[in-house]
C-alpha cells in the first residue's frame, strides 16, 4: 500500500467520522466524467473552504454533544451505571444512516434539508438545556427519561443532518478533484467541533457549584452555537442544485446498494473476514465505553480535569498515535505491521487495570499526573490499532464499489461500540471496573488469534494501490 494511501487514510482520523463515500451504486467512473472545473477566483475558493469548514463544524458538534456531554451529563447528574452504558446506544444512528439517506432525495433540495436539520437539532439541544435545568439534584431519576428520549431524537436528526451536509458538499463542489481540494477544510472544521465540545462545552459544564446552571450553559451554548450556523448557512450557502435537479431513482439507488452489500459479501473467507472486523478493537472498544463513569465515579476526577484529559491530553496523544501508526504501516507494510501494533493496543490495556487497582487520587499532583499518563498512553495506543484497521477495511474494498464498502467495512467495525459499550454500564454494575478492564483484554484476544487465518493483502499492484473515500 503506498504512503500517500496510508497518509490520505490516516489524516482525519483523530476523531473517526464515517467516511463521505460517492451516491451509493455510482461507480467512480461515473463521479469523473464532467469536464474539469474551471479553476476558482482566489475569493470564491476564500468562501468555499468557509462553508465547508462551518458545515462540518455543524456536523460535529451535535455528535460530541450527544455521544461525550450526554455521558459526561449523565455521570454527573447521579444516574446508575446501567443507564450510563445505555449512553453508547445513541450513537447508532450514525452507523446506519445509509440506510436512510436516499430518502432525502425525494424531497427539496441538500441545502434546505440541512438548514431545517440544524435548525431542529439546535431547538432540541434547547430542550435539553432546560429540561437538565430542572433536574431536581435530590432525586434526578424521575427526569431522566425525558431527557434520554430527547437525545435519542437528537441523535436520529443530528445523523440525518451529516447525510446532508456530505450530500450537498458533493452536488456544490462538482468534480472529485476539486472536491478533493477542500478535504483539509472538511477534517479541520469537524476536529475543530469535536475540539470545541470536549474542552469549551464540558469547561462550561463546571463553571459553578450549581450542577444545574452549569448544564444549562453547556447545553445552552451548544444549541445556540448550532442555530447560529443554521441561520448563517440559511443566507450565505451557495445553491447549486436549483435549475438542475433530477427526480432520483429511488429503486435503482436501493438495487445499486443491493449490489454494493451483495459484492461486498463475495470475498475470500468472508466470515471469517467480518468476525475479525467485529472484534478487533473490541477490547478497546470495552473500555472507552464506560472511560468517562471510571475516571469521574471511580477515581474522583472532576470535569475540568476531565475536559483538559479529553480536549488535550486525549487529542495530542490520538494525533500521535495516529501518525505513528502510518509511518509503522508505511515501512513494514501491513503484514509486518498488524502484530506488533495489535500487541501493544491490546496490552495497554493493563494500565487502566492498575488504575482500576491503585486508584490515584486526582486531587493531588502525583496522582492526577498518573492518571493523564496512562490516558494519553491508551488513546495513543488505541490510535496504533485504529490505523491498522482502517488500512485492513481498505483491503477489503473492491474497485468498483470503493466508497460503499468502506462505508459498509466502518459501519461493521464500529458495532461493539454500540452494542457491547451499551451494555458496559450493566456489567460493571455486577463485576466492577476492575474486572471489567480485565474482561476487555480477555476478549481482545480471540481477535489476536484470528490474525493467523485472517486474509491480509499487503501492498498492492503498481499504480493500483487502495485509496479510502476521503473522510471528514
Amino acid at each position: 500500500m503506498s504512503k500517500k494511501t496510508i497518509d490520505e487514510t490516516l489524516e482525519a482520523e483523530v476523531f473517526p467520522a464515517p467516511p463521505e463515500e460517492l451516491p451509493v451504486g455510482v461507480e467512480v467512473a461515473e463521479a469523473v466524467v464532467r469536464p474539469p472545473p474551471t479553476p476558482p477566483t482566489w475569493g470564491k475558493a476564500f468562501w468555499t473552504a468557509l462553508w465547508v469548514n462551518t458545515t462540518y463544524f455543524a456536523e460535529g458538534l451535535p455528535l460530541i454533544i450527544t455521544l461525550r456531554l450526554g455521558s459526561v451529563f449523565f455521570t454527573d447528574i447521579g444516574a446508575s451505571l446501567t443507564s450510563i452504558g445505555y449512553v453508547n446506544f445513541l450513537g447508532v444512528p450514525w452507523n446506519f444512516k445509509f440506510l436512510w439517506a436516499p430518502l432525502l432525495d425525494l424531497f427539496g433540495t441538500k441545502r434546505r434539508w440541512l438548514v431545517a436539520l440544524q435548525t431542529i437539532v439546535g431547538l432540541v439541544i434547547l430542550a435539553v438545556a432546560w429540561a437538565a435545568y430542572r433536574v431536581p439534584m435530590d432525586n434526578p431519576h424521575g427526569h431522566l427519561t425525558a431527557i434520554a428520549v430527547m437525545l435519542i431524537v437528537l441523535a436520529f436528526v443530528a445523523a440525518t443532518n451529516d447525510v446532508a451536509i456530505d450530500a450537498y458538499y458533493m452536488e456544490a463542489i462538482r468534480g472529485i478533484r476539486e472536491q478533493a481540494a477542500y478535504t483539509g477544510h472538511k477534517a479541520m472544521g469537524y476536529r475543530i467541533a469535536i475540539i470545541a465540545g470536549v474542552t469549551g462545552l464540558l469547561g462550561l459544564s463546571a463553571v459553578s457549584a450549581d450542577k444545574r446552571l452549569d448544564w444549562l450553559l453547556a447545553f445552552g451554548v451548544g444549541g445556540v452555537t448550532m442555530l447560529v450556523f443554521a441561520l448563517f448557512h440559511a443566507l450565505a450557502l451557495p445553491r447549486p442544485e436549483e435549475g438542475h435537479r433530477v427526480r432520483p431513482d429511488l429503486r435503482a439507488t436501493f438495487v445499486g446498494f443491493g449490489q454494493a452489500f451483495w459484492s461486498y459479501l463475495q470475498q475470500e473467507k468472508i466470515a471469517i473476514v467480518l468476525l475479525f472486523i467485529l472484534t478487533y478493537k473490541i477490547g478497546d472498544e470495552i473500555l472507552f465505553s464506560m472511560n468517562t463513569a471510571f475516571l469521574m465515579r471511580g477515581l474522583g476526577v472532576t470535569k475540568g480535569q476531565l475536559s483538559w484529559l479529553a480536549g488535550v491530553v486525549g487529542a495530542a496523544t490520538t494525533i500521535v498515535g495516529a501518525m505513528i501508526g502510518a509511518y509503522w504501516i508505511r515501512r513494514q507494510g501491513l503484514r509486518k505491521a498488524i502484530w506488533p501494533l495489535t500487541i501493544l493496543m491490546n496490552f495497554n490495556i493493563w494500565a487502566y487495570v492498575w488504575l482500576a487497582w491503585a486508584r490515584p487520587d486526582p486531587a493531588t499532583p502525583g496522582g492526577f499526573a498518573s492518571i493523564a499518563f496512562v490516558h494519553g498512553y491508551e488513546n495513543l495506543a488505541a490510535a496504533l490499532g485504529n490505523a491498522v484497521l482502517l488500512v485492513y477495511l481498505l483491503t477489503t474494498c473492491k474497485p468498483r464499489f470503493k466508497a460503499a464498502h468502506y462505508a459498509i467495512g466502518s459501519a461493521i467495525m464500529s458495532i461493539p461500540s454500540r452494542v457491547v459499550g451499551g451494555f458496559g454500564g450493566a456489567i460493571v454494575t455486577q463485576i466492577g471496573f476492575l474486572n471489567f478492564f480485565i474482561l476487555g483484554f480477555v476478549v481482545s484476544l480471540p481477535a489476536m488469534l484470528l490474525l493467523f487465518v485472517v486474509p491480509l493483502k499487503d501492498d498492492a499492484a503498481p499504480g493500483r494501490a487502495h485509496a479510502a473515500p476521503a473522510a471528514h
